[in-house]
C-alpha cells in the first residue's frame, strides 16, 4: 500500500534531502513538502478526505513553527489521530519533552549524514504507527543516529 507522508521543514536542501533519502528507503511513498506549520496545515485542509499516514514536522520555521503546528493538529478533531514525528537539530532535554508533552509520536535529532537520515527514515516507517495514541514510553521517544 502507498504511504501518503507530509514533510514541514523551512530548509529547502532538507527537504531535498529528505526527499531523497525517503524514495531510497520506500519507493512507494507520496510526499507532500510545506515550508513551514502554516503551509502544512493549509494543505492537510485540502486534502480532506484523505489524510497522511504521518507527518514529519521542523521545529524551528517561520510563520507557524513545529510546536504551534502539532498543537493545531492535536486541537482539531479532523487531524488530531495523525501520527507526527518531529525531526529537528535539537538535541535540547527541554525541546525534547516539549514534544512528548504536546503528543508528537517520535523525536528525530536530524542525523548528520545522508546513510544515518535514510536509516531513521526506514526505522520510522517500520514503526506501527495507526494512531497518535501509539507515543511510546519517554525513553523510546528520542530516535537517535
Amino acid at each position: 500500500m502507498k504511504k501518503s507522508l507530509f514533510l514541514a521543514d523551512d530548509d529547502v536542501d532538507d527537504r531535498m534531502l529528505f526527499e531523497d533519502a525517503l524514495h531510497e528507503v520506500y519507493t512507494g511513498a507520496d510526499l507532500v513538502m510545506a515550508t513551514d506549520g502554516e503551509e502544512l496545515m493549509e494543505k492537510l485542509q485540502q486534502r480532506l478526505p484523505s489524510l497522511p499516514n504521518l507527518v514529519f514536522l521542523d521545529i524551528n520555521m517561520p510563520r507557524m513553527n513545529g510546536f504551534q503546528c502539532l498543537r493545531e493538529m492535536r486541537e482539531r478533531t479532523l487531524f488530531q489521530d495523525i501520527p507526527v514525528v518531529i525531526i529537528s537539530t535539537s538535541n535540547e532535554e527541554s525541546i525534547i519533552q516539549q514534544s512528548y508533552s504536546q503528543g508528537a509520536n517520535y523525536y528525530i535529532c536530524k542525523p548528520n549524514t545522508f546513510e544515518k537520515l535514510k536509516q531513521a527514515i526506514h526505522d520510522v516507517l517500520s514503526l506501527d504507527l495507526k494512531l497518535r495514541a501509539t507515543q511510546p514510553s519517554k525513553e523510546e521517544f528520542l530516535l537517535q543516529y
